[in-house]
């Protein structure tokens, strides 16, 4: 435990960021997985793909994850909508 009050507060601090970014990446992985259940709707699939490239955007404005990552997951997400949106061959 550090002697220097400072100190203290830094970890106070630290740890109510912790548990919100760690809020934060929670819920980004919770929207993916709502993601993938939304294979059988394109049309809500697509709104809730929008919805989750702002939260990335956001994540990754704030620092709460890479940008890298963030760009990644999008694309993916990007790439997703788009095979939802091709016509399934018989």
């Amino acid at each position: 435990m550090p002697n220097i009050k400072s100190a203290m507060k830094r970890i106070r601090s630290d740890k109510k960021k912790r548990e919100r970014n760690q809020n934060i990446v929670s819920e980004l992985k919770t929207m993916k997985k709502n993601l993938l259940k939304l294979q059988t709707e394109p049309e809500k699939a697509k709104e809730h793909a929008a919805k989750m490239i702002k939260r990335f955007d956001q994540a990754a404005g704030k620092g709460i994850i890479p940008k890298g990552r963030a760009n990644r997951n999008k694309s993916r997400i990007q790439a997703f909508i788009a095979k939802l949106a091709k016509p399934k061959k018989k």
